[in-house]
């Protein structure tokens, strides 16, 4: 049932996310075609599906807010286009495809990214039967996840941190930004727009930190262990450009027992909720047991 839902999500966020790029009118064809590139090149699809989930244990059809979560895919989409820059990971493939600058060149990939990440905030606006302060709350928890105090904010100790040694509590704000933020947006999203108490809220933030953290370690040990092949990207990155990680700063034991550790503190943040977290509770357990 865990995969078959996971499954049925990927497929409805896919099809809405074509229907919402081509909504919107572009002044070029070409900048579109980059643009569905990477928006249309596979993978897990976690962000949307994280804001229905939390939004489901909360009681409410998930499905309802499918509107925001396409939002934050094309967030997390310019990410990925950025971060395959030469001038900052320079990667050649992403999901076993080229990236996106290697087949539309670094400028028009540049300017991709920069339409995903403006087009997310239009199609937030987007979202029909939601009360506009409950939306603005939303707009407000992405942006600040998108922006200098979350995802880009980790991505700039990210970059300056290559080739130079950061203590532990350097790394862990990094990845809280890098990758915790967009987690946390979207999980506290599917709260807010379901309405959720405070406490709930807390419950879901909690699990959200501690998924997140999961999914970083996680990603730290298949950068030593996993396969290019099936990961769908070069392994090594770390390591070739000199960057801290959860295995570099302790061992690839002490990394494995932090993750165990981070999915006990995820699955123990939804002891409040009944059956209506289980795809939550699984989800955070599948993924650090992942190969890609």
């Amino acid at each position: 049932m865990f995969k078959n839902l996971w499954r049925q999500r990927v497929q409805l966020v896919e099809a809405d996310l074509i229907r919402e790029l081509h909504a919107t009118n572009s002044l070029d064809e070409k900048l579109v075609q980059a643009m569905e590139y990477s928006l249309m090149a596979g993978g897990k699809r976690l962000r949307p599906i994280l804001l229905m989930a939390a939004a489901d244990a909360c009681g409410t059809a998930g499905e309802k807010f499918i509107t925001v979560a396409d939002a934050l895919e094309m967030i997390h989409t310019y990410s990925l286009i950025h971060d395959d820059l030469p001038a900052m990971d320079n990667d050649d493939y992403r999901r076993g495809k080229l990236t996106n600058h290697k087949v539309f060149g670094e400028a028009m990939a540049i300017i991709a990214g920069d339409a995903l990440l403006t087009l997310a905030f239009e199609v937030v606006l987007r979202q029909k039967d939601v009360p506009p302060e409950i939306l603005l709350n939303v707009l407000r928890e992405i942006s600040t996840a998108a922006g200098a105090a979350g995802m880009v904010g980790g991505q700039a100790i990210d970059l300056r941190s290559e080739g130079v040694q950061i203590d532990f509590a350097t790394l862990k704000r990094m990845h809280a930004g890098k990758t915790g933020a967009l987690f946390r947006a979207a999980i506290r999203s599917g709260a807010l727009l379901a309405q959720a108490d405070e406490k709930i809220l807390d419950a879901l933030t909690r699990y959200a930190e501690a998924f997140g953290l999961a999914f970083q370690i996680t990603d730290d040990i298949l950068d030593v262990t996993g396969d290019a092949a099936v990961l769908g990207k070069a392994t090594g990155s770390d390591i070739k450009n000199a960057k801290s990680t959860y295995v570099s700063l302790t061992s690839l034991e002490a990394a494995r027992n932090f993750a165990r550790e981070a999915v006990e503190a995820a699955v123990d943040a939804l002891k409040i909720f009944g059956t209506e977290a289980d795809f939550l509770r699984e989800l955070v357990t599948f993924l650090t047991a992942r190969e890609k």
